[in-house]
């Protein structure tokens, strides 16, 4: 990655699917933006705006209909496998394997990504310890909590040491303490000098986190700055109300009534 170069960059990028009566449904519509090292990019928007479908598509598990985009200077369609080892992808859903200990999941995803037995053994040493999972990472993870479940599945993806998060509403369904936690992880990884995508339909943690956000409805960006710079734009104080000012004047350009 040259300096000054994004870490992600998104051009156009366009994802369609079939509906069974035949018709063409636009999940993601020319959608374009710039993510920096070391800088939080908030994703925001109602459900069914396009966040996870286009999260997914940087992420190489579902590809675009049209468009390019780069992570860590890999093109998503010609260096697939280069992007997935460059990126950390995070959900709210943890899919760990129910079976296997906290420490034999976050183990196999070392090995698969290259580390050595040693180098393995060292790095999930120190995420564990950071992470607070040590005292329990012989457990299985079926009998995990909930807010221990996503603090696995963030060794599991930041095992590799990425460059690049995508974190898609990684704090949904968590209690506060947990949530904390996933915020503190966040605010680190940017000191850390990662770039950050983040998706979230929790306003407060968008002001909180966010360099820059931008506001997804219908496919499309609506919105995109600052929060203070979208505050001076709509007039309002609180983020939620610059986020429902955002997608009513979006409507009122398409003429759908809200």
């Amino acid at each position: 990655m040259l300096p000054g170069h994004p870490s992600v960059s998104v051009q156009s990028l366009v994802k369609e699917y079939r509906t069974p009566e035949g018709d063409i449904f636009r999940a993601v519509d020319h959608l374009s933006f710039e993510a920096h090292e070391g800088h939080i990019f908030g994703l925001l928007g109602p459900n069914g705006a396009g966040k996870t479908t286009a999260l997914r598509m940087l992420s190489t598990l579902i590809a675009p209909t049209g468009g390019a985009a780069w992570v860590a200077g890999y093109n998503i369609i010609e260096h697939p496998e280069a992007v997935r080892r460059s990126i950390g992808f995070l959900t709210g859903s943890t899919g760990l394997y129910p079976r296997l200990s906290a420490r034999e999941v976050v183990r196999y995803f070392a090995l698969m990504y290259g580390l050595d037995e040693a180098s393995a053994a060292r790095r999930i040493d120190f995420l564990f310890e950071k992470l607070g999972i040590t005292e329990y990472q012989d457990k299985r993870c079926g009998d995990l909590s909930s807010g221990m479940k996503q603090k696995v599945s963030i060794a599991r993806a930041i095992v590799h040491d990425p460059p690049v998060l995508i974190l898609d509403e990684p704090t949904t369904g968590l209690d506060v303490l947990a949530s904390q936690h996933i915020v503190s992880f966040i605010q680190e990884s940017r000191q850390a000098g990662k770039c950050v995508i983040f998706s979230t339909h929790i306003m407060s943690e968008a002001d909180r986190l966010c360099d820059e956000i931008a506001i997804i409805h219908r496919g499309h960006i609506v919105a995109q700055g600052t929060v203070d710079a979208l505050r001076r734009e709509t007039g309002e104080a609180k983020v939620e109300d610059v986020f429902l000012s955002v997608l009513a004047r979006a409507d009122a350009n398409l003429g759908v009534a809200r």
